[in-house]
């Protein structure tokens, strides 16, 4: 999840004693930027929006949203479009984690009745898109109707803008051999952006900027939350309690991920790695934006904290292997990790040990929890996560220090792993305390789907995001410039092609998030599929990582600085 690794400067060469002290030892210096976040900023972080007063007020707000949706059910004027309307609007203001049940009741329901959808390109398009997103089935064939007699969409849908809108966010969840949907990402897409500013409808107009950015579905939730809650305040038609209750809930959620950052922090500092490791990224403050945007859910705090301490090792150790071990020392590091034995510490260099001990007593510390509470072991399983990624570091650093070139096929074996999203959904699921069967252990085994497919994302997304700085600093092939070698092509078409890759490896995301056979769905999906929109997210404007102080900047501030102003 965190091994994107471009650098903000040109690469520079250190000499510092080797392992053996047989004299020194030249290193690479990624001259990474320094951390923008200062500790005392971060401590002090505070809203006051999770008083007594500030609750009542929610679950009042609360009631008013049930009965309206209730309203809609039974107002035999109101057509199903607008109870429609009125799901999206909740779920894109953040608040489907609240009204999941009823979500599902309504849906439920009207697929139940069997009510027709078909009045209009917009209804049939939001309906199909919000039952998938809420896990129920719905064939494509739905949108035969729209269909003209050369089985094409017809001309006359091109000039509707709103039906036009609903049908290009619905093909973003399409699956492998959908060629309905695939037809209706083009069609909706080409005639969306010819018709991109020119049109009357303000709202209208920014949505259509909007989408065409990014599709909602690959959006963080949290942060299109935030976006949406000034967008709908904007509308004629706002719903008043819906728009408070949003306001009240994104900063009641901003208070608990205040909270968290603050214990992470903290928790960093005391750690001591940076000090240990100046060549490495310190990125506290970035990577638990990355979790928090996978693990939105407020009541997921002990989730957030064990995958930030995780992806926090992960930025630590991939940089030692990327940038400043020699091969032998990334190998003595490897071969400790696959001990997995406290004093295996000592026969690593210095700026290693304390590293190696954090990675061992935080992993330990998560299998003891587990074990106290379900009498499961579950280490074994973890650290075979940790072996299967720090081995793929390891054969990605003999790739760079013996100038090997791999072709795209090899290159993306390895670096679906190296990504660290195997690892961070891994720990993840465990840290979601779901009931752990030997069942689900056997399931990691065989690369399933649900961890397979985010990573990939991640990689491709990563790569796309990150590889022209790292080609300049004659860093290893990137995914991008792997296909370029491979086909003699220039970088636009490898970057068309890798982007097609991402759109398969989301086919095959959106397929496995509805495959009830996984033993893994229930307590994994939501997180899996937010995986995916965190690295879309992150990765869409250039290294949200590496370079902290630009679009990552401004996201931050928004998901944990800057809450929304509550008239009194």
């Amino acid at each position: 999840m965190v091994s994107s690794k471009s650098f903000s400067t040109s690469v520079e060469l250190r000499s510092t004693e080797n392992i053996n002290n047989n004299g020194p030892t030249e290193r690479r210096s990624a001259n990474y930027k320094p951390n923008i976040w200062d500790f005392e900023f971060i401590q002090n972080l505070k809203n006051d929006h999770k008083d007594e007063v500030y609750l009542r007020k929610v679950t009042d707000l609360k009631g008013k949203v049930r009965h309206l949706m209730d309203h809609m059910m039974d107002d035999n004027n109101k057509g199903p479009l607008t109870l429609l309307e009125l799901i999206d609007d909740i779920q894109r203001l953040g608040l489907r984690y609240i009204f999941e049940k009823e979500i599902q009741v309504k849906l439920d329901y009207l697929k139940e009745k069997n009510i027709n959808m078909n009045e209009s390109l917009h209804t049939t398009a939001l309906y199909f898109r919000l039952l998938r997103q809420n896990g129920f089935n719905i064939s494509q064939d739905v949108f035969k109707v729209f269909k003209g007699a050369h089985a094409d969409f017809s001309s006359d849908l091109s000039q509707d803008i709103k039906g036009l809108l609903s049908l290009y966010e619905a093909s973003y969840l399409s699956t492998e051999g959908e060629g309905i949907l695939d037809e209706a990402k083009a069609f909706a897409t080409k005639h969306l952006k010819d018709m991109n500013n020119k049109i009357d409808d303000k709202n209208l107009n920014q949505l259509v900027n909007h989408a065409l950015k990014l599709p909602l579905n690959i959006r963080m939730v949290r942060l299109e939350a935030k976006w949406y809650i000034d967008f709908y305040s904007e509308r004629n038609d706002t719903n008043q309690s819906l728009l408070e209750l949003a306001k009240l809930d994104y900063n009641k959620v901003q208070a608990a991920y205040q909270t968290d950052l603050i214990n992470l922090s903290r928790w960093w500092k005391n750690l001591g790695l940076s000090k240990k490791m100046p060549f490495s990224r310190d990125r506290v403050v970035e990577n638990f934006l990355l979790v928090a945007g996978m693990l939105s859910d407020p009541n997921y705090n002990y989730c957030r904290e064990i995958i930030t301490k995780v992806c926090l090792l992960i930025t630590a150790i991939d940089d030692f292997y990327d940038v400043y071990a020699t091969l032998d020392e990334a190998k003595l590091f490897t071969d400790a990790v696959e001990r997995w034995d406290v004093n295996a510490m000592e026969q690593l260099p210095d700026y290693m040990r304390l590293c190696y001990l954090a990675l061992f007593n935080t992993i330990n510390e998560v299998a003891y929890d587990t074990l106290k509470e379900q009498d499961v072991n579950i280490l074994p399983c973890l650290r075979k996560m940790w072996v299967d990624l720090c081995k793929s570091y390891f054969d990605e650093a003999k790739w760079f220090h013996t100038k090997y070139e791999p072709t795209l096929d090899e290159y993306l074996k390895k670096s679906w792993v190296s990504v660290g999203g195997p690892i961070v959904l891994g720990h993840t699921y465990f840290s979601l305390r779901p009931r752990i069967t030997k069942e689900s252990l056997d399931y990691f085994e065989n690369d399933p789907d649900l961890i397979h497919w985010p990573s990939m994302i991640l990689r491709l997304v990563d790569d796309m995001g990150t590889s022209t700085a790292e080609l300049e600093r004659g860093d290893n092939l990137k995914s991008i410039q792997c296909y370029m070698r491979d086909k003699d092509v220039s970088e636009d078409v490898a970057r068309e092609y890798i982007r097609h890759l991402t759109d398969e490896a989301w086919k095959k995301l959106n397929a496995a998030l509805w495959n009830n056979n996984c033993p893994l769905q229930q307590a994994l999906a939501q997180s899996a599929l937010n995986c995916a929109r965190s690295g879309e997210t992150f990765y869409q404007d250039g290294d949200g990582l590496g370079v902290p102080d630009h679009e990552t900047k401004g996201r931050i501030l928004s998901m944990f600085v800057d809450g929304i102003p509550i008239m009194d």
